[in-house]
């Protein structure tokens, strides 16, 4: 793939994420807020923002409602990023992070979001269509709004591959399993949703590569585990790869995620190789986790902070 690509991020069930900061979170208890902001969110939407900032050529659609689905397509034009979402009933919901100064936990209480009915997902896939004229890349991720049928994400996925066009998938439970069905070109569970869909714990990196290797088997190309403050590890058919994260105090760990899939996408674009992919979707998501709130990595900060990731091919027993 060419970097000069469209990538297409798609948000089905986006949200207007608010973020609040209290100095010590009290259950049951008055708390009083210390600072607040407001952005678009949802996954999608979150790696369409990481990507625009990295000067790469992406839109964002999906399906929004109301006056907070306005608001939404308003905060994305205010940052340049071409959006196409499409209207439903209802309202767009809105997602409540509370950041706890004193321990540095984030509270999050999301609302379910817009029920999507069958005409609606029929619209949405012929706009779905539209949209990848011209694009090389999808990236789905992201909660399935209510009524939406589990397996849509493997629906989009064969169309997407219908018209030349590969597929990052970040989803979990059943939109994940299903999704892995139609064999996108690369997967990122985090270890809790690898080993919802493995029905094991997995305690050893041999046990994590196992399982990642079996989904290759299915047509997958790439699987990124993500492990949180343990690093990531990265399984192709050719190797897998542990990136062990840099120190850093982290100040929250809202969008880590989605930044790893924004470098990760990033990376595929730049066709870049396997140890590269690890360090980058690494560096990412440890950058923005060492940030406040919802703020998120920038492409120089990556790039300053790329070395000190320590990579280690993992062995298979």
């Amino acid at each position: 793939m060419s970097g000069r690509g469209k990538i297409v991020t798609v948000t089905l069930n986006p949200a207007i994420d608010k973020t609040v900061t209290v100095e010590s979170f009290q259950y049951g208890g008055l708390n009083r807020i210390k600072s607040g902001r407001t952005d678009a969110g949802g996954k999608g939407i979150n790696v369409a923002k990481v990507l625009a900032s990295f000067r790469m050529n992406v839109s964002a659609i999906g399906i929004a409602a109301g006056y907070q689905g306005q608001l939404v397509r308003d905060m994305l034009k205010d940052q340049s990023i071409p959006c196409y979402l499409l209207e439903a009933a209802g309202d767009t919901r809105v997602n409540l992070k509370v950041v706890d100064e004193s321990t540095q936990q984030t509270t999050e209480i999301n609302e379910p979001g817009f029920y999507a009915d069958g005409e609606l997902l029929e619209q949405f896939k012929e706009h779905f269509i539209t949209n990848m004229a011209g694009a090389s890349l999808l990236v789905l991720a992201g909660s399935l709004p209510p009524g939406t049928p589990p397996g849509y994400y493997g629906t989009l996925i064969n169309l997407a591959r219908k018209h030349g066009v590969d597929t990052l998938l970040d989803a979990d439970g059943e939109a994940l399993a299903l999704g892995i069905e139609a064999a996108p070109l690369v997967i990122k569970p985090n270890i809790h949703e690898l080993e919802v869909l493995m029905g094991q714990r997995l305690e050893s990196l041999q046990q994590i590569t196992r399982a990642a290797r079996s989904l290759l088997s299915r047509g997958i190309r790439y699987v990124l585990v993500s492990m949180g403050e343990n690093g990531s590890v990265l399984v192709s058919q050719e190797k897998a790869v542990r990136a062990s994260p840099f120190p850093i105090t982290p100040l929250s760990t809202v969008g880590a995620g989605d930044s790893m899939v924004a470098a990760l996408a990033y990376s595929i674009m730049m066709e870049k190789t396997a140890e590269e992919m690890a360090r980058w979707t690494s560096a990412a998501g440890t950058v923005t986790a060492s940030k406040p709130g919802t703020e998120v990595c920038t492409m120089s900060e990556i790039e300053e902070a790329i070395h000190k990731v320590e990579l280690t091919e993992i062995m298979e027993r």
